[in-house]
């Protein structure tokens, strides 16, 4: 009897879990096994129907599995007739060579439609298994689904030897939600399971973004954007919805949207810190940007930038009376150019009598006609040979502060400019594109040793902008006198070392779960991509390099714009040594031992949230 019993009780814990949301034991479900229907013999490499097929990860044994013929996109799941709440779920990796690594990200979700467009994620696998061991977490999502499936990792072949899902039946509701890390979750799923694979064609889409408790579902369309970025494994994504609204916590009601991918920016920050700079210079505008996790069709992308796409709209550029005069001996028109080094790409473009490349992205290039765009091209010829007569140097000199500020040595590559209609004035900004900026480009490397600016020395730049900024900036006596009133009017303001450290160790903590899924996602923290000057290490060191670069830099610019700032940054002080502490010099790389045996010199101390710049004599 005492036998029966123990038998008994192990089969209920096996086969039932116990939810929080009911207090009762949930059983393990059944259903009809759906999913991708090829899988592959691995003795053959070839496709396979009677072989490591989908129903395998249903067969309650731990040595046979699931293994798809397609490498990415393949998945596999139940079809339960109604809708559960799934309170439990669990896995086991199949037993093969590297298979108990093969499930690191993949990705649990439930659907109410059987293509799973309207799919959310009920848990992402970020641990490796055991060969012949059920893993299991218990599932946070209070909404109930009637299909519920494990999408593979990227190039796995979606390697599973058993799955399980427990819950009870039920319609649910969205009170909980799952997210994959504390920041927002970005969920796509596309028509038929299309990824998206240029910057023309739209693939039709539904787009879920959940945010603590709230959750936001849109039809729209889904592309790739880019130019530099968009040859990287990990790829930027354009998203526009069906209807315009705010994301998040915008300010622009739109419909067009940016998910930039932030490949080689180690730190996932630098175009958020830019675009701090930015606000701290009082720029006009400056694009909305907040981190998020990204999911294609159950598949997990990694830690995106999602941000305003750069148009004319409210919130956004905002041009006065766009409304285009267009008469027999007059034409005049609002616009919204980019000096832009890809511009022969673009369906709209021109270059200047100098042999400038310009884009125009406003008017739009269905409706703009030839009056305005030669209006356009005479506007930016005249500012072009003669700045004084409608270059904005309040907006030039502040978006070319955020530039050199940030060490940008795209700055000159890809600059926007606008124009109101009844105005003369050609207006510069906003700022975007920062991903090599804050010491990230080879070329450059070490900004604060060369003694002129960036545009001068190695940045890229574009048909005759640094004849351009040089006029401005190096010849003219008006241009050098208002770059120092407004370097002293921001430095006296949020351009100081405290602000920027803080802003930096926020988001440095904010990003610790997502940036731990990104680079196992994308592992190439310890190589050089794109133009990485040096290979710090890990993900503090590479915002540490951010921090010191930032701190030399303020002191690099007092010192060539001509201004003294106080107080000058360095204090002395000793650490708590009750706490743990990280010191570094001021190259970023880690100094071992006690504040007190560390040589004379200048140090940065890093205790939790607390950064300071140190002198030790």
């Amino acid at each position: 009897m005492k036998t029966f019993l123990l038998a008994l009780s192990a089969f209920i814990c096996t086969n039932t879990t116990v939810t929080a949301q009911t207090g009762v034991r949930d059983p393990k479900l059944s259903g009809t096994v759906i999913g991708t229907l090829k899988s592959i013999d691995y003795s053959t490499n070839k496709s396979s129907k009677t072989v490591n097929t989908r129903d395998c990860a249903f067969d309650d044994n731990v040595n046979t599995y699931f293994a798809a013929y397609d490498r990415s996109f393949a998945w596999v799941g139940l079809d339960l007739g109604n809708p559960y709440v799934i309170t439990r779920i669990g896995w086991s990796p199949a037993r093969r060579d590297g298979g108990n690594m093969k499930i690191l990200l993949g990705v649990f979700e439930g659907a109410n439609t059987p293509d799973f467009m309207d799919a959310l994620p009920l848990y992402i696998i970020t641990e490796k298994g055991s060969y012949g061991v059920m893993d299991y977490t218990d599932v946070t999502c209070s909404k109930g689904f009637r299909y519920v499936r494990y999408v593979g990792p990227a190039d796995q072949q979606c390697n599973i030897a058993e799955i399980e899902f427990y819950g009870h039946k039920g319609e649910g509701d969205s009170t909980n939600l799952y997210r994959l890390t504390n920041l927002p979750t970005v969920s796509i799923h596309t028509e038929n399971n299309v990824e998206p694979y240029d910057k023309v064609h739209d693939i039709n889409a539904l787009i879920t973004i959940i945010s603590d408790t709230k959750l936001r579902t849109d039809s729209g369309v889904v592309r790739l954007r880019g130019n530099g970025s968009l040859t990287f494994p990990k790829k930027p994504y354009r998203i526009k919805y069906n209807k315009k609204h705010k994301v998040l916590d915008s300010s622009a009601k739109a419909k067009k949207w940016t998910l930039i991918n932030n490949y080689s920016d180690k730190t996932l920050m630098r175009n958020l810190l830019a675009f701090e700079l930015s606000r701290c210079m009082d720029m006009p505008y400056t694009p909305y940007g907040q981190s998020v996790d990204v999911l294609l069709n159950g598949e997990y992308k990694g830690n995106f930038q999602l941000c305003d796409h750069i148009d004319v709209k409210k919130n956004r550029v905002e041009l006065v009376d766009t409304l285009a005069v267009e008469r027999e001996d007059t034409v005049t028109t609002a616009f919204l150019i980019e000096v832009d080094s890809r511009a022969t790409s673009e369906a709209c473009w021109f270059e200047s009598t100098m042999g400038t490349p310009i884009t125009i992205h406003y008017p739009d290039d269905d409706e703009i006609t030839q009056g305005q765009k030669s209006y356009i091209e005479d506007c930016f010829n005249a500012m072009e040979a003669d700045w004084k007569g409608t270059a904005d140097l309040n907006t030039f000199l502040r978006h070319f502060l955020v530039g050199e500020l940030s060490g940008n040595t795209d700055t000159y590559w890809s600059t926007y400019m606008y124009k109101h209609r009844e105005n003369d004035t050609i207006f510069f900004g906003p700022v975007w594109d920062f991903d090599l900026a804050f010491e990230n480009d080879n070329r450059t490397y070490p900004i604060n040793d060369k003694t002129d600016y960036v545009y001068r020395s190695g940045g890229s730049v574009t048909g005759k902008m640094e004849t351009f900024a040089d006029n401005i900036i190096v010849r003219s006596a008006e241009g050098k006198a208002r770059l120092l009133e407004i370097w002293k009017e921001v430095r006296e303001g949020s351009i100081n070392e405290q602000h920027l450290f803080d802003f930096i160790n926020r988001h440095e903590e904010n990003l610790q779960e997502s940036q731990k899924l990104n680079f196992m996602r994308w592992p190439v923290m310890n190589e050089l991509v794109q133009k990485n000057p040096v290979v710090w290490g890990g993900y503090a060191a590479e915002v540490q390099n951010v921090r010191r670069f930032v701190s030399e830099r303020l002191l690099w610019m007092d010192k060539k714009i001509g201004y003294t700032y106080n107080p000058n940054g360095i204090a002395d002080s000793q650490a708590d040594k009750s706490q743990p502490i990280l010191i570094f010099n001021l190259s970023g790389q880690p100094c071992t031992g006690s504040l007190q045996s560390l040589p004379p010199g200048i140090y940065i101390v890093k205790q939790g949230r607390n950064v300071k710049k140190i002198q030790s004599r």
